[in-house]
C-alpha cells in the first residue's frame, strides 16, 4: 500500500489567548486553530525536529584522531651521552584515519530518514485524534446550544401559563393550588434551563482547550448546524481507503521498512573497520638528527563480536513489525464495522424520530396548551405533554449529534480528516 499524499504542518505551536482569537467559530476555523495551537500536538511535532537532528548525527564521519608524543626524555638526569649511549629523545606527531567498510554510513542515514518519516507519520496520526476531538466537543457544543433553546423555551412557556393562571385566579376562575402547582412545575423547568445552562459551559471550556486558548471566554460561540450528509460510500470503500490512508497503519509500514534498513545496518556493523595512521617522528641526540616517517595499518580481529546480538535484534523487530501490521490491519476492520453499524443506526433513528414522533409530539403539545387555557385539560395532562414534547425534543438533538458524530469517526478512520493537512 502507498504512503497518503498527506503533509504534516509542523511549527512549534504557541498557544494564543482567547481574547486575540474569534470569539464565534465554524468548526472548520476551530479544526484549524486546534491543528496550530493544541498543546498535545504541539509536543507530538517536537518529534520531528528530534528525528531531524538524528539524521544529522547520522550523516557525521569519524572524527581522525591527532596523537603528540615526547619519548625517552632525559628528565631522570641520566645525562645522555657517547658513553652510556642512551636516548637519544623523540617526537612525534601521529594521525589515525578510521575507514568504515560495508556503506556504514549510508545505511545509518537511511534509517535515520526513516525515523523521520515515521515521526511525521506518529504526528499526522495524533492530529488526526486531536481533529477528532474537537470535531466532537464542537457538535457537543453545538447540542448543548439546542437542549438549551427547548429548555428555556419550555420554561418561557410554563411562565406563559402561570401568569395566565395568575389571572385566573384574582378573577376567580381557578383554584389557588393549581397556581401554586403551576409555579412549582416551573421552578423545575427552570431548574432544566439552568443544568442545560450549565452543560454548554463544560462544553465551550472543552472546546477552549482542545483549541489550545490558555484562557476561557463566556463570548465563545459556534456557527454553522449540525453535519448531516445524505449519503456516504459503502463500508467496502471506506475500509479500502483506511487500509491505503491511516497514518499508524503508514507508520508500522513505515516502522518495517525501518526495520530492513537497520538489519542491514548491524549486518554492515559486523564488518570489521580498518584505521590508516601516518606518523612523523624527530629525533634529537648527541650522535646526530634525523626526522622518519611511518605508516600504519589496524584492524580488529573478529574473534568474539561480530555483532551477532544486534543483527538478531533486528531480525526480531522485523518480525515483530509484520505482526504489529497484521494486528493493527484487523483491528482497523472492526474499527470500521463498529463506525459503520454506528453510521446506519443513528441514521435510522434520526429519520425514525422525523418521520415518526416530532410533528405529533408538537402538535399534542399544542392542542393540549390551547386545551388549557380554555380549561378543557388538566395541569397534569399538560406536563405530561410538555414533558413529552421535551423528551422527544432531547432525543431528536441527540439523535442529529449522534448521527454527525458518526460522520466524523469515520471520517477519522479512514483518516479523511487530516488528508488535507500540510506537513513541511
Amino acid at each position: 500500500m502507498r504512503l497518503p499524499t498527506v503533509v504534516v504542518l509542523f511549527a512549534l505551536s504557541v498557544p494564543v489567548p482567547a481574547q486575540d482569537l474569534p470569539q464565534a467559530v465554524t468548526i472548520d476555523e476551530a479544526v484549524a486553530e486546534a491543528v496550530e495551537h493544541n498543546l498535545d500536538l504541539a509536543a507530538a511535532k517536537y518529534d520531528i525536529s528530534v528525528a531531524e537532528t538524528r539524521r544529522i548525527t547520522a550523516a557525521l564521519r569519524p572524527n581522525p584522531v591527532l596523537s603528540l608524543s615526547a619519548d625517552h626524555l632525559d628528565l631522570l638526569g641520566t645525562d645522555y651521552n657517547k658513553i652510556n649511549g642512551a636516548g637519544p629523545p623523540e617526537y612525534a606527531v601521529r594521525t589515525d584515519f578510521l575507514l568504515e567498510r560495508a556503506k556504514k554510513r549510508e545505511k545509518r542515514i537511511e534509517v535515520a530518514e526513516n525515523d523521520q518519516s515515521i515521526a511525521r507519520l506518529k504526528v499526522l496520526n495524533t492530529m488526526r485524534g486531536v481533529v477528532l476531538d474537537v470535531q466532537n466537543a464542537f457538535i457537543e457544543v453545538q447540542a448543548a446550544k439546542d437542549s438549551l433553546m427547548v429548555a428555556e423555551g419550555s420554561l418561557k412557556a410554563m411562565d406563559s401559563i402561570v401568569d395566565i393562571n395568575a389571572v385566573r385566579v384574582k378573577a376567580g376562575d381557578l383554584a389557588q393550588v393549581e397556581l401554586l402547582r403551576s409555579r412549582v412545575a416551573a421552578l423545575q423547568f427552570q431548574t432544566a434551563a439552568e443544568q442545560a445552562r450549565l452543560r454548554l459551559i463544560q462544553a465551550k471550556n472543552r472546546l477552549h482547550g482542545l483549541m489550545g486558548r490558555t484562557t476561557r471566554s463566556a463570548n465563545l460561540d459556534v456557527l454553522g448546524t449540525l453535519r448531516r450528509d445524505p449519503a456516504i460510500p459503502g463500508y467496502d470503500a471506506l475500509l479500502e481507503q483506511a487500509m491505503n490512508q491511516r497514518p499508524d497503519l503508514q507508520g508500522l509500514m513505515r516502522l518495517r521498512v525501518r526495520s530492513q534498513a537497520d538489519l542491514r545496518l548491524q549486518l554492515a556493523q559486523g564488518k570489521i573497520d580498518y584505521t590508516l595512521g601516518a606518523e612523523y617522528r624527530r629525533q634529537d641526540g648527541i650522535n646526530g638528527r634525523g626526522n622518519s616517517l611511518g605508516f600504519f595499518l589496524a584492524a580488529p580481529l573478529p574473534v568474539f563480536n561480530r555483532n551477532q546480538g544486534e543483527i538478531l535484534r533486528a531480525q526480531r523487530e522485523l518480525d515483530q513489525g509484520a505482526a504489529r501490521i497484521r494486528a493493527l490491519e484487523q483491528s482497523l476492520k472492526t474499527e470500521m464495522t463498529n463506525a459503520y453499524e454506528q453510521y446506519q443506526t443513528s441514521k435510522n433513528l434520526l429519520e425514525g424520530i422525523e418521520r415518526n414522533m416530532l410533528e405529533q409530539s408538537r402538535e399534542v403539545l399544542k392542542i393540549t396548551e390551547y386545551s388549557y387555557r380554555r380549561g378543557e385539560a388538566s395541569l397534569l395532562e399538560l406536563l405530561d405533554a410538555q414533558r413529552a414534547f421535551n423528551d422527544t425534543m432531547q432525543s431528536y438533538n441527540e439523535a442529529r449529534a449522534n448521527y454527525a458524530r458518526s460522520l466524523y469517526l469515520i471520517d477519522s478512520i479512514t483518516a479523511a480528516n487530516v488528508s488535507k493537512q500540510v506537513i513541511p
